[in-house]
């Protein structure tokens, strides 16, 4: 499965703009942004958490 072409954006940027309207789709954009980031902040906490069990395991073993 390849990447996008030129052609293929064009084809999903105008159908975004007939569903969704040229006034709403910065208030989209911004609502995916936002989703992206909250999905990366909740990955690092995930991580985090998980390092930090990680250590607390190993250290009880002791």
């Amino acid at each position: 499965m390849g990447s996008l072409r030129g052609q293929e954006l064009i084809i999903i940027a105008v159908v975004l703009l007939v569903l969704f309207g040229g006034a709403k789709l910065p208030q989209l954009a911004r609502n995916v942004g936002r989703a992206q980031k909250e999905f990366k902040d909740g990955l690092a906490e995930g991580k985090s958490d998980a390092t930090a069990d990680a250590s607390a395991d190993g250290e009880s073993s002791r």
